[in-house]
């Protein structure tokens, strides 16, 4: 056990001696199982990137490259207002925006007549559709866009808020303006993590939707639909294992923060 605390006061820098057993155990679980989840996710994303550069040196059999697909799938669901544009791969990637009204695709996405590139343009049309039609689903992740990208960035920010008012305007020591933001912090990252389900539903519709207009509009061949949704099954796992990590990360900074506690209070000894 004392070779446990040992490597928890090393990772968090919290003297772990006077946290109790139950809150070290846990958190060496944590841990590991971040440990595999970071491992598996290492392998999935070169298995996804094979894939994917794999299928983006296949010609598609339509002819279209990513720009001209999309731009055919918004136009014949009268979503003419919906542009379509290039962008680096940094910020945005390959996303649909509902504010900005538009479609970016990457520039390999945008000029190459592939099957990645197609799949992609398409499923990301999709999206627009499914915004058009008023899904659910898609209405609650655009009401939540800023807290499902920006809440897990606010975590470590609102700590250090709650920090400095205890150190120059409480002037106390009972943490109360950090226990408030640590709150509120964890608050905005779990509906973060809430509303990453929708996100992973709203994909998951656009998928299922693109497969039937490419099958419907003559886009791709049966083998292409076949590749297109292994593609798709690829991001879906990536996703959730993401989504796997954050949770556990999440569940991570919550026992150090009790660890944190723990270990201010007098010694048991």
């Amino acid at each position: 056990m004392q070779n446990i605390r040992d490597l928890l006061t090393e990772l968090t820098d919290i003297n772990m001696n006077n946290v109790s057993d139950q809150i070290v155990v846990t958190m060496a679980i944590i841990v590991g199982l971040l440990v595999v989840a970071s491992f598996f996710s290492l392998f999935v994303s070169i298995y996804l990137a094979i894939a994917y550069a794999k299928y983006n040196r296949t010609k598609n059999t339509c002819g279209k490259n990513g720009e001209e697909a999309a731009r055919l799938v918004l136009d014949n669901n009268e979503l003419e207002h919906i542009k379509v544009s290039k962008n680096g791969s940094i910020l945005f990637g390959n996303s649909y925006s509902h504010f900005f009204k538009k479609v970016r695709l990457r520039r390999l996405t945008w000029k190459k007549d592939s099957i990645t590139s197609l799949s992609i343009a398409v499923q990301k049309a999709s999206l627009a559709i499914l915004d058009k039609e008023g899904d659910p689903d898609m209405a609650a992740r655009i009401r939540m866009t800023p807290v499902i990208y920006f809440g897990p960035l606010a975590f470590i920010p609102l700590i250090l808020i709650g920090l400095l008012l205890d150190l120059f305007v409480f002037r106390n020591v009972t943490g109360l303006g950090l226990m408030f933001f640590t709150l509120l912090g964890l608050i905005i990252y779990i509906i973060s993590f809430v509303m990453s389900v929708k996100v992973l539903k709203t994909e998951k519709k656009a998928q299922e939707m693109t497969l039937k207009i490419m099958k419907k509009e003559h886009l791709a061949t049966a083998e292409e639909i076949e590749m297109s949704k292994k593609l798709f099954q690829l991001y879906n796992i990536e996703y959730i294992n993401n989504m796997i990590i954050a949770l556990l990360e999440l569940v991570y900074r919550v026992l150090q923060i009790i660890a944190y506690f723990e270990s201010s209070l007098p010694s048991k000894d």
